[in-house]
């Protein structure tokens, strides 16, 4: 699975005024991000505002960012929820033609067992066509899937690829690194610690902030790769304050005003999330000017 190692984004989902999505604006965004090196393009997570993207949205989303791609890189469709029956009735009737993988989080609100975890997992493996990236993000969820129950995944099913691991526990990414399956990726969803966990042995990272940087953070990721810490860490200090602004309020509406000033995308964001105060923005102008 070589294809996922490097810097995968989570891609912003652009709004017009009115809310509905400015697919110009989301073309603009995949041809910058593969112009500049990006590996692999994370569609309709939770940086894409998925909870409040209908499926037909997604489906439009999918096909506009398929055909700027032309099949440059590897596309990765979120499809999860804490509906387990739901995830699998998506993952069989959603064409995955253009996918290579799928993202799928951990069950969110539902606070399950490790037991839950893996059940709810083992029934996404046996049903779905793609490779599977988990997603653990304990901040958003509720509760943690444990790197046993992570890699216990990992060995029983071959469709399981990956993890991107979002719990900003280093201790827990060492856990994962140290006791992994040789061909399984540990796939760091944290942008601050993306390059620590790429030297002690990650595959990379889904970015957020990489979107609005891709030259930069992939060059910096690709350096932790190959285990060129002092060059890395340089690229690193230098991003290290946006990385901080964008996510001072909520994810994206931090993202979404960096790439407006970018003039890339707009800020705009559905509810319930809100955009960017005046006083984000003024800080995320003085760094983009700045840069």
């Amino acid at each position: 699975m070589q294809k996922f190692v490097g810097t995968g984004v989570a891609l912003v989902t652009p709004f017009n005024e009115d809310k509905t999505i400015d697919f110009t604006a989301l073309e603009k965004l995949v041809e910058f991000n593969i112009s500049n090196g990006i590996n692999y393009l994370v569609i309709n997570g939770t940086t894409g505002e998925s909870a409040t993207i209908t499926k037909e949205e997604r489906n439009e989303i999918v096909t506009t960012i398929a055909k700027v791609n032309s099949n440059r890189v590897p596309l990765v469709l979120g499809i999860g929820g804490n509906n387990t029956q739901h995830v699998v009735t998506e993952l069989q009737t959603t064409d995955l033609k253009d996918i290579d993988a799928i993202l799928t989080v951990a069950p969110y609100y539902s606070k399950p067992t490790q037991e839950g975890f893996y059940q709810h997992f083992k029934a996404i493996s046996l049903a779905s066509p793609k490779p599977i990236i988990l997603y653990n993000v304990p901040g958003r969820t509720a509760k943690n899937m444990e790197p046993a129950t992570t890699l216990r995944l990992a060995n029983d099913f071959e469709n399981v690829i990956a993890v991107k691991e979002a719990g900003n526990n280093v201790q827990q990414y060492l856990e994962l690194i140290k006791d992994k399956p040789a061909n399984f990726l540990i796939i760091s969803g944290d942008d601050d610690l993306a390059l620590t966990v790429a030297l002690a042995g990650a595959s990379g990272v889904i970015s957020v902030i990489g979107q609005a940087f891709p030259k930069e953070f992939s060059t910096l990721i690709n350096l932790g790769l190959q285990g060129k810490g002092k060059e890395a860490y340089q690229l690193h200090f230098k991003l290290m304050k946006a990385i901080d602004l964008i996510f001072t309020e909520n994810n994206p509406a931090g993202i979404k005003a960096v790439l407006q000033q970018l003039k890339i995308t707009s800020d705009e964001v559905r509810l319930p999330l809100v955009k960017a105060t005046s006083e984000l923005q003024k800080e995320i102008t003085n760094f983009v000017d700045n840069f």
